[in-house]
């Protein structure tokens, strides 16, 4: 395929901008737009990591003609952001999910099969010579997200004989050692925003899988009836805790476990978003995540999508929120891992919407960021934003 690939700047162009240009300093932050002379083309990133050479593996979709779900699309570019190769992934294979992990020297991700719609787990190298795929050891379906645990896998996925959730915990070879299934309740009408959110024409709900370290197994997603945080530890019929929503109207846009009780959070309730950089939730109980406290952001576009950063920058571990805009940015907020308190914010983005996907550190101490753009304010294209830490300062 023709590629015509554009550098819009070399410098961040965004609301704290620097005053003075360093020529040293341009070549370590840049703004890079992905673009092609196909303006049917439609790619978008899921998620993103650095490799070993210092450039970067982005894990995409693709819209495809001849399927309602997602195809699969990998990109690489090296430590300037600068093209290097990419890879559409064979029509057999649909539905590509974040996390990718590097695990057993080799990045791998899940997809599922769009006839049997199987989970299968994709394994591919650094410079994208070849993707192998392979079915999980395990009667899994509809994968929705992934977050590595060591050397394994926490997979939240759909069961949509059962109308289940089911949480599974898998080896880097896809043999599943431990699951849970959860009902999302009863009737059709329960199961329509799920399907909707797989074919793409409905909300793209922030589903979750993790562990807190050491303890319980969550994931965020649908549970009798509603999208709630549930916990679990596999021994027990019910879980073990469950933070509930508001049916889809309300519930958690984004989690992280800072220790057994304290998370980093972000929450959603009829169109508004609260950021919750320090807040206690009960693993072991009911709660609502109505009940949570937190100062709504009204800069932030309705049920805006979320992204959480554990950091250390200039010496000070933080947590790095990143989100969208109503003015079409990409928003960064930093806050003081120990105690929540906020310290500053950055907004990414010039001229077209922006949105993240992504927000990852990188091997110098700064920042990068994988999102969508569109030129001209029409035609979505990948782009990947680095901040050299001289560009987080502020962050003291």
């Amino acid at each position: 395929m023709k590629r015509l690939f554009i550098l819009c700047i070399s410098v961040m162009l965004m609301a704290s901008c620097l005053e003075e240009t360093n020529p040293e300093f341009d070549q370590k932050s840049f703004t890079k737009i992905y673009d092609n002379n196909l303006f049917s083309i439609n790619y978008f990133p899921i998620d993103m990591v650095q490799t070993a050479d210092g450039g970067y593996l982005i894990l995409g979709g693709r819209r495809l003609e001849n399927s309602n779900f997602t195809g699969i699309y990998l990109m690489k570019a090296d430590k300037d952001g600068n093209f290097v190769s990419d890879v559409e992934v064979e029509e057999g294979f649909v539905n590509p999910i974040a996390q990718l992990a590097f695990i057993n020297n080799t990045y791998q991700f899940f997809c599922m099969d769009p006839l049997t719609l199987q989970v299968h787990l994709a394994q591919t190298d650094a410079n994208l010579e070849a993707v192998n795929i392979a079915p999980v050891n395990g009667e899994l379906f509809y994968p929705c997200a992934a977050q590595v645990d060591g050397n394994s896998f926490v997979l939240l996925s759909y069961n949509h004989v059962d109308k289940r959730s089911v949480l599974a915990v898998l080896n880097a070879n896809g043999t599943v050692s431990q699951s849970q299934a959860f009902s999302i309740g009863a009737g059709e009408q329960v199961e329509e925003p799920l399907i909707n959110h797989f074919i793409r024409t409905g909300r793209q709900y922030p589903f979750e899988a993790g562990r807190i370290p050491g303890g319980l197994y969550y994931f965020n997603g649908f549970y009798n009836y509603t999208f709630s945080l549930v916990f679990t530890n596999f021994n027990q019929d019910d879980p073990s805790g469950v933070v509930q929503g508001i049916q889809d109207d309300g519930g958690l846009s984004a989690v992280r476990p800072l220790s057994a009780t304290k998370f980093a959070a972000a929450r959603f309730n009829f169109g508004d978003n609260y950021l919750l950089p320090n807040v206690t939730l009960n693993p072991n109980g009911i709660s609502s995540s109505v009940d949570l406290a937190g100062n709504t952001l009204p800069e932030l576009e309705p049920d805006a999508h979320v992204k959480i950063l554990r950091t250390t920058i200039n010496n000070k571990n933080v947590l790095v929120y990143g989100s969208n805009t109503r003015s079409k940015q990409i928003g960064l907020y930093f806050y003081d891992e120990a105690t929540g308190i906020f310290i500053t914010s950055k907004y990414l983005g010039f001229s077209n919407p922006f949105e993240i996907a992504q927000v990852i550190s990188t091997d110098d101490g700064g920042l990068a960021v994988c999102g969508t753009t569109y030129v001209a304010g029409r035609f979505p294209r990948i782009c990947l934003i680095k901040l050299h830490p001289d560009d987080l300062e502020k962050v003291k």
